[in-house]
């Protein structure tokens, strides 16, 4: 079963979030979004837009390169 890009960056968001300590719903504050919609991009169910990929890199506090690094 192929993992699609969408999953693979969820997974990595997951990572990086669990990784810094912070909750879902506390990034998903800090990002503007609906604490379900991060769960959504988590799952990879979600296709975020650029805009929201910068911003969560911002919430992290990491480069958007990092949030697509294996």
């Amino acid at each position: 079963m192929r993992v699609t890009l969408r999953k693979k960056f969820g997974y990595r968001v997951a990572a990086l979030r669990r990784a810094a300590k912070v909750s879902q719903e506390a990034l998903a504050d800090r990002c503007g979004f609906a604490r379900s919609y991060m769960s959504r991009i988590e799952r990879g169910k979600a296709n975020p837009s650029l805009d929201a990929i910068e911003t969560l890199a911002g919430g992290l506090k990491v480069s958007v390169v990092t949030l697509f690094e294996d």
